[in-house]
């Protein structure tokens, strides 16, 4: 692993081993004191009860998954040590000032995610059993200690805030955390917990205003504001009724249901907090409400926001008008920079910039790049349109060879099939001028799809998927068709594939069950809008396609692990946004979209195995990572594709 996680988090890495199975059970480890206070935003809140869990490794959690025996928690804690325990597991009790100490008390599994739950306990008002902290601690030491990482815990509402968006993916509740402990998922739920320390500095208790790295931009008034409103109920009695039952924490836990505005009521603040991640755009007035004119966190938005994702917007590494992005198998960030520089991009699951401050320079001919993609050996593959070549980079960012010949004039869109081939769009000479062709160039660079490419009835190419079965799917802009290869490269779709409300098609995505998403964008003088076909390629779609106020010059588009649909919109008409569909196509997101992270006409988006969904950012050169707001994915693509795990969690 080359990246680094924040330093609050630095502990050694013990995995050894990315694929898809199960991993064997490392021993546990004794471990040593962790000290630190509870707060109820400024009071000290005595008498809470203290639990160290870890992340089970047996079964998923997250948004729509129901808590059971197989996704709870696991107690770290020794009852014989700390004298006192209940259904949780074992806990310490904090003191009248809010301080505890835990030393010694508990062991962990290298490599499983710990975190610290403060349940009950009373701030000032009376014992408030609705109260509930939290603080992402993540890795298990091992050879290291928590200790030596954060000396000193501060617990308050904004590291709940922290860690309930960092670990949503994996989170049913605040006592339900857990992945399917295969390799790719021990690195997703790592990553995902290391994102705490870019939200809010552990050690103080105070949400940043710029991440460890000093890359990204985080939005402090917005996580400020969210500890706000935790802390209306935390700093009470807990009570749920009144004379009109609009007490702060019955008003929180009815507007921050596991569904959003329906689905189960939660009993405390840390599972309210990890239900209004799942749900961004639910009860935004209400919610937003509730914080008194003597609200802790500071400063705080002084308007409601339009959602309550938490975006970070990042910048260095070389970007410059990024556009299409792709994930590695470790959660490492590659983007296709269009600057003219000839580099490109790379991040680490963290957002830390590993390519230099120009990038990694692979070539000093070509400017522009329009597609990236990485094989499942871990090589990343660009489209080089100018000069009609495909580069090929090593994970540590060296070229390997770059590709050309005849065939080849003008790729746009990458995609790579199970055995590590390479697809791409091809719209021809200079300006797309045609002739418009699929490309195809074996993993050693061997040219397969003839002297002319693959031809499929279409004009102007953009968009490029491969389904798990190996097809190469293509959406042809300027005819609204879709054109359908097999893996040897035989047109399966004739004339091309076309209703469903097939509008200028830019961009593919493929869902575990095999059907085509398409990102339609439209012109001036038509509805843009999402459309599905089955993989025979029947419409799935209403003959105007999903549509929505949100959905405006949709650019990019992505599946993520319950087969939600997010969706990149450039916003050429009205405000530009994320938007998620379930997989009926109904909208998720509000009308407006998602617009955390300054998210500014994104024209690339990703979903990495922590659940986070990334975007390119050409206008202003960056890059915007909404913390937890998908379910994880296997990554890379190709490996979905060669493992038939697209659209699932890995």
């Amino acid at each position: 692993m080359r990246y680094g996680l924040a330093a609050v988090l630095s502990f050694p890495v013990l995995l050894t081993g990315c694929g898809l199975g199960p991993l064997s059970g490392p021993t546990a480890q004794p471990g040593v004191s962790i000290q630190g206070t509870v707060h109820g935003g400024q009071q000290p809140i005595a008498g809470a009860h203290i639990y160290l869990l870890a992340a089970n490794t047996s079964g998923y959690g997250g948004p729509g998954i129901a808590a059971s025996s197989s996704n709870a928690s696991q107690p770290l804690l020794q009852a014989s040590s700390t004298g006192t325990s209940d259904s949780i597991g074992a806990y310490v009790t904090s003191a009248a000032d809010g301080t505890f100490s835990i030393s010694g008390d508990y062991t962990c599994t290298p490599d499983t995610q710990v975190y610290l739950y403060a349940l009950g306990g009373n701030s000032g008002a009376g014992n408030n059993t609705a109260s509930a902290l939290m603080a992402a601690l993540g890795n298990c030491p091992g050879s290291g200690n928590f200790a030596s990482a954060t000396p000193y815990l501060a617990v308050n509402e904004l590291t709940t805030v922290a860690a309930a968006y960092a670990m949503a993916g994996f989170a049913t509740d605040a006592t339900h955390v857990s992945s399917s402990g295969t390799g790719a998922a021990v690195i997703g739920i790592r990553n995902a917990f290391a994102n705490a320390v870019n939200l809010v500095d552990l050690a103080t208790g105070k949400a940043r205003s710029v991440t460890p790295g000093l890359n990204g931009t985080v939005p402090q008034q917005l996580v400020n504001t969210l500890g706000d409103i935790l802390a209306s109920c935390i700093n009470s009695n807990g009570s749920l009724t009144g004379p009109t039952n609009a007490t702060a924490c019955y008003t929180l836990f009815q507007n921050a249901k596991s569904a959003g505005s329906t689905g189960t009521v939660p009993t405390d603040t840390a599972t309210a907090a990890i239900n209004i991640a799942h749900n961004p755009g639910a009860n935004i007035s209400m919610l937003f409400g509730l914080p008194t004119a003597q609200a802790p966190f500071g400063p705080q938005l002084s308007v409601a926001p339009n959602d309550f994702t938490v975006g970070i917007s990042y910048t260095g590494g070389g970007l410059d008008d990024p556009v299409a992005i792709a994930i590695d198998k470790s959660g490492n960030v590659w983007v296709a920079d269009h600057g003219g520089a000839g580099a490109i991009t790379e991040l680490a699951p963290n957002g830390n910039a590993l390519s230099p401050v120009g990038g990694y320079l692979v070539s000093s001919t070509i400017g522009q790049f329009n597609g990236i993609a990485v094989d499942p050996l871990g090589n990343v593959w660009l489209a080089a349109a100018i000069d009609g070549s495909f580069i090929k980079v090593s994970s540590t960012g060296s070229v390997i060879t770059t590709y050309s010949g005849t065939g080849i004039e003008n790729p746009w869109n990458l995609a790579i099939d199970g055995s590590g081939n390479v697809w791409a769009t091809d719209c021809g000479n200079s300006g797309c001028s045609g002739p418009y062709t699929v490309d195809k160039v074996s993993n050693a660079g061997t040219i397969l799809s003839g002297a002319n490419g693959l031809s499929g009835n279409m004009k102007v190419p953009l968009g490029m998927a491969i389904d798990a079965s190996g097809n190469a799917w293509a959406a042809s802009r300027d005819n609204n068709i879709l054109a359908k290869f097999s893996n040897s490269g035989t047109l399966l779709s004739g004339a091309g594939i076309t209703g469903g409300g097939l509008n200028r098609p830019y961009a593919l995505a493929v869902d575990h069950s095999g059907n085509i998403w398409v990102a339609s964008y439209g012109n001036s003088s038509s509805t843009t809008n999402v459309t599905e076909f089955s993989n025979s390629g029947t419409p799935l779609s209403p003959s105007g396609g999903y549509q929505a106020a949100a959905i405006d010059s949709p650019d990019a588009i992505a599946i993520d692990g319950d087969g939600r649909v997010w969706v990149a919109c450039f916003g050429a008409n009205v405000q530009s946004s994320v938007v998620e569909l379930a997989n009926d196509g109904s909208l998720l997101s509000p009308s407006t979209g998602y617009q955390g992270g300054n998210v500014g006409s994104p024209n690339g988006i990703a979903i990495d195995g922590a659940g986070n969904v990334w975007t390119s950012n050409p206008y202003d050169s960056t890059v915007t990572q909404l913390i937890g707001a998908a379910s994880p994915v296997v990554t890379p693509l190709s490996i979905g594709v060669q493992n038939n795990t697209l659209g699932v969690r890995p």
